[in-house]
């Protein structure tokens, strides 16, 4: 796959449905899948889990509908400032009192606007949220229930809430099996020192988990850290993060060695 759209199309997921996966004339096998790291990984190292590897992802977007007026008769007014922004705690509040702290959910409000002037009450208040998971249970629970938090909010105050869940992207579960046959892959071409098991999930979420759940198979994040110490250098999304091209010729070797050992062993 040569994958177009991967930041917030969906790419995956038009390949899949414009037939990728059958493109050869029956299902694929196995899929395996690699993602470079500006950080955090050792340069040309590669590292993978078992089980859930990163999150999924959706967003939260949320109108609430007040009535405006003036800032000094806020009495005469149905003010949505303060009820939206009771809404962006309490989603907070929902998290860590009603979901397992060793099943994760995380909610960020990244946006919040209303209001032009310090002393005018606005109409509207709006803000946006990334939700992030770890199981497909969690998913469907925290999207019914934040937005019922926060329409039950909003009738509290005797105001109105526009609410709209946008789903992205699912959890990205790699199978057990061939999560460890790529541990044990990578092992033989580069050494013990190439491959670190990851100790966790990471919360960024990928379309390439829609392959996942299509096809058996892994997915694999490989060092491309300029720095020789890769703690430092900047993530993937920042607009100063840089990539070590040297890296590429390890994720070939290994896509190459994954295919041919997987049709031989893994099938």
């Amino acid at each position: 796959m040569f994958q177009p759209g991967e930041e917030g199309f969906d790419g995956a997921g038009h390949m899949i449905k414009e037939g990728v996966l059958t493109a050869s004339g029956k299902k694929a096998d196995a899929t395996y899948g690699i993602h470079v790291m500006s950080s955090a990984i050792p340069q040309g190292s590669f590292t993978t889990k078992a089980g859930t590897m990163m999150a999924s992802s959706d967003e939260l977007h949320v109108t609430v509908v007040g009535m405006g007026g003036h800032g000094s008769q806020p009495h005469t007014a149905k003010d949505p400032i303060p009820v939206a922004a009771e809404m962006v705690s309490a989603l907070q509040l929902l998290i860590t009192r009603s979901f397992n702290a060793f099943d994760p959910v995380v909610i960020t409000v990244g946006q919040f606007h209303a209001g032009t002037k310090a002393n005018i009450i606005p109409d509207t208040a709006e803000f946006q949220a990334t939700i992030r998971t770890f199981s497909a249970e969690n998913r469907t629970r925290i999207q019914a229930e934040a937005v019922s938090l926060c329409n039950s909010i909003a009738e509290g105050y005797g105001l109105k809430a526009n609410i709209d869940v946008i789903e992205q992207y699912p959890v990205t579960v790699n199978n057990d099996a061939h999560s460890h046959f790529v541990g044990t892959v990578v092992t033989d071409l580069f050494g013990t020192e190439g491959f670190l098991e990851m100790p966790h999930p990471v919360a960024g979420a990928e379309d390439y988990s829609r392959v996942l759940e299509e096809v058996t198979g892994s997915y694999v994040f490989l060092g491309a850290s300029v720095d020789q110490d890769p703690t430092k250098s900047e993530v993937n999304h920042s607009p100063r993060a840089m990539f070590d091209d040297a890296v590429l010729y390890r994720g070939t070797a290994l896509l190459s060695e994954l295919a041919v050992r997987s049709l031989n062993e893994m099938v």
